[in-house]
């Protein structure tokens, strides 16, 4: 990763430029910077074509703007990036094939010219933001349309991401070209819908770095996922008096099953709570911990601030105390890079919907030797090795959580959708998400009756506020009739929400296809809703 923060500064017509410095040590941190590109084996190539002392500022940039495109600075050398494949942009392919590559044109066009203040313009980032959002929009078909005579500006990822062509139509082509039921059937269709749907599995198990794909299960979505480990494990395990704990900052699906379960069985459910910032005060998490505690469920990140739990110091925390924790990654999956490994996470769920994938496919990741101690939590076929009247001997994971007709087209559109992000880089689109965050809070900070509602610490593309005198739902109502999607309600984060003083808010989230001209639209909406 290229870190810029003392050689760069952001320009609107490159995305950084040479930073002012009398002693030219910018100059020769650049230097060093495209020499980091170029191996000891084509050292002599690269001084041929840059000599020391004959250091062109215009190819460097030129280098560089093709280094950030994915491609060699140096046309000659091998590209030795970060082993992504490159993608040439102007290659004949079909349309479907592969996304549009990121460029590093980002500063192009500031939608209709909102004045950013001096403190985003000072902002630095670890990251270039490489992607080109106008030209990643055109492999979105739903984009493409007005609503009621305006282009349609979709602020409602949190709820639902769009689908890109890629995914659609590697789903058609499940349905037109090897339709089948998989695992048991003798024939070619059969064997060809198996090999995908496996090979769907095995794409999860890298995106999110688990050890094995028997640690992948396919369920509907994150709601489902949670259920199945709670009556699953929590059935299993939890006896009267226990404890489990989430938090404030969850959605009710991290809180609804973990309630029913509990009373079930004569558990207590605890919360971590959340302070005026929408922060967990973690200190209160150690201090929620008793002997009678067995499970912790918290989310990755809160749907209605963004922000970003320490879900690294919440694993710890109850590793030490040897309780077992599910992260429920249902809006970081798209936002930020996950390795379950690394996490050290016992279980992790999320929703194919949330990352490019469709609707009603979803994962758990589970750790092996914990999947293999539960037991199923429904009855049916291939969930089964061998079944009498008498009794029932289960397969193994994840086959014996995965009972029923699986949802194979679904499965193959979301490891396409995960080849998408890879393809992009999750890196580029949390770094592009990121400015445009900020971006968003600046300008709407500066909107008169416009209050908004938490400050994490970290945060990812959400923003939630509300606008004086002006309900909820009918600022929502109102946005949408100048063609912006926005969810406008309580998120299902009631206790979220309660935490800060409210009851619903205005939600725009943010996704790799969106541009300052996005957020432009909005701001201009807000403006002539509050006839400011």
């Amino acid at each position: 990763m290229i870190n810029i923060q003392q050689s760069f500064v952001p320009d609107p017509g490159f995305g950084y430029t040479q930073a002012p410095s009398p002693d030219g040590g910018a100059l020769e941190k650049l230097k060093a910077l495209a020499q980091q590109y170029c191996p000891e084996d084509y050292q002599a190539e690269r001084q041929a074509m840059l000599p020391d002392e004959e250091l062109h500022l215009e190819e460097l940039e030129a280098g560089f703007r093709a280094l950030l495109s994915g491609g060699s600075p140096f046309p000659d050398l091998p590209y030795i990036g970060d082993g992504r494949p490159k993608y040439d942009a102007a290659a004949p392919h079909p349309e479907s094939e592969a996304p549009h590559a990121p460029s590093a044109n980002i500063g192009e066009g500031f939608g209709i010219g909102i004045p950013e203040s001096q403190k985003l313009k000072d902002l630095h980032y670890d990251e270039v933001d490489t992607l080109n959002s106008e030209e990643i929009k055109k492999d979105f078909p739903v984009l493409n349309q007005k609503v009621n005579g305006h282009d349609l500006v979709w602020l409602d990822n949190g709820a639902t991401t769009q689908k890109p062509i890629q995914v659609i139509d590697k789903i058609s082509d499940y349905y037109k070209n090897y339709n089948s039921n998989i695992h048991r059937g003798a024939h070619t269709l059969a064997a060809r819908a198996t090999d995908a749907y496996e090979e769907a599995r095995e794409k999860v198990q890298h995106f999110i770095n688990a050890a094995t794909s028997e640690e992948i299960i396919f369920v509907r979505g994150t709601t489902e996922g949670i259920n199945l480990v709670a009556q699953a494990y929590g059935r299993q395990y939890l006896t009267p008096g226990d404890e489990v704990i989430v938090s404030e900052l969850d959605h009710h699906a991290n809180i609804v099953p973990w309630q029913r379960v509990c009373q079930e069985k004569g558990a207590t459910l605890k919360a971590i709570p959340t302070d005026k910032n929408g922060d967990l005060v973690l200190s209160e998490f150690e201090r929620l911990i008793t002997p009678r505690t067995r499970f912790v469920s918290v989310g990755h990140v809160n749907n209605t601030f963004g922000t970003i739990n320490d879900v690294q110091r919440i694993i710890d925390i109850a590793h030490s105390h040897n309780i077992p924790v599910l992260i429920d990654g249902a809006q970081s999956i798209a936002h930020t890079p996950v390795d379950v490994q690394q996490l050290g996470a016992d279980f992790f769920v999320f929703s194919g919907h949330k990352i490019y994938g469709p609707n009603g496919i979803g994962v758990v990741y589970g750790r092996k030797e914990l999947l293999d101690k539960m037991q199923p939590w429904q009855g049916g076929g291939n969930m089964i090795k061998d079944v009498t009247i008498e009794r029932t001997e289960y397969n193994v994971p994840p086959a014996r959580f995965e009972a029923g007709t699986p949802n194979v087209a679904d499965a193959i559109g979301l490891g396409a959708a995960l080849d998408y992000v890879n393809h992009l880089g999750i890196r580029n689109i949390e770094a592009h998400e990121h400015k445009l965050t900020e971006y968003a809070r600046e300008q709407l900070a500066q909107i008169p009756g416009l209050t908004l509602i938490g400050n994490p610490k970290q945060r990812v593309s959400v923003v939630s506020f509300v606008l004086d005198g002006i309900p909820v739902p009918e600022t929502g109502t109102l946005l949408d009739k100048e063609g912006i999607a926005v969810r406008a309600g309580h998120h299902c984060a009631q206790p979220a929400l309660r935490a800060l003083g409210y009851e619903m808010s205005v939600r725009p989230t943010f996704a790799l296809y969106n541009t300052r001209e996005d957020v432009d639209r909005l701001v201009i909406a807000i403006k002539k809703i509050t006839g400011r």
